[in-house]
């Protein structure tokens, strides 16, 4: 069953005198337990599809179906609410509110849905020994590394059980290594049967995917199945 069913979808931004078509009609299904890494260069309107199907955005004309609901015509209350129970995210720079601990971060998706103070410790510390980090929840961004602070972000996408991940350029403040162990994680997740969709330039980090999608010009101009990169080496050793 699709998870994503988009169709024909636009976007267009008024600069001025001038219409930018960011989408200019795309249209893609994207199966429950998919991993799809999105290409493309700087405007090509990779970001501004992920925005859209992360119901952050509206496109200007066109349907867009999350678990068969039409979202692109619901309120805002009901849209954020869509986003808080489906969709979890993981950015490049991390967004921790610096001077709160790794599971009062991972702690704030759950606030919103206003689950109770218990459970959401016990929540938000399943999630955080879930990617490895349980003897660090009491630990502020600034006493955690790149990689750790990327894997609380990670924590606090699962909290509220998320059908589908959405990682934007999730590696690209991270080393070589570091975003190995990332991926690994995402690729573990995504075992577990959450769908993932990551935007990234970089062909190493895309060849995770089982499926890439490359965009050109606001139009997906090669929709590829590929053997991911995990099939190909080896696992790290203790």
């Amino acid at each position: 069953m699709a998870l994503i069913e988009a169709r024909d979808l636009t976007k267009t931004y008024s600069m001025g005198d001038q219409a930018v078509h960011a989408l200019a009609g795309v249209s893609l299904d994207i199966e429950a337990g998919e991993f799809v890494a999105i290409m493309g260069a700087s405007g090509s309107g990779k970001s501004t599809l992920m925005n859209i199907l992360g119901c952050l955005d509206r496109p200007t004309s066109g349907e867009y179906r999350l678990a068969g609901e039409p979202v692109q015509s619901l309120a805002p209350d009901a849209l954020a609410s869509v986003r808080n129970r489906r969709i979890g995210f993981v950015f490049q720079q991390f967004n921790l509110l610096p001077r709160t601990s790794a599971l009062e971060n991972v702690e704030l998706p759950m606030v919103y849905a206003g689950v109770p103070t218990a459970e959401r410790h016990q929540r938000a510390r399943v999630a955080l020994q879930r990617v490895g980090l349980g003897e660090r929840s009491g630990h502020t961004p600034a006493e955690l590394s790149g990689g750790q602070q990327q894997r609380v972000a990670i924590a606090r996408a699962l909290v509220n059980q998320p059908q589908l991940i959405l990682a934007d350029e999730p590696t690209g403040a991270l080393d070589t290594h570091t975003s190995e162990d990332i991926m690994r994680l995402l690729t573990e997740l995504n075992g577990q049967g959450i769908t993932v969709v990551l935007v990234t330039h970089e062909a190493d980090i895309a060849a995770w995917a089982e499926r890439r999608l490359v965009f050109r010009d606001g139009l997906v101009v090669e929709d590829v199945r590929q053997t991911p990169v995990r099939h190909l080496i080896p696992e790290a050793t203790p």
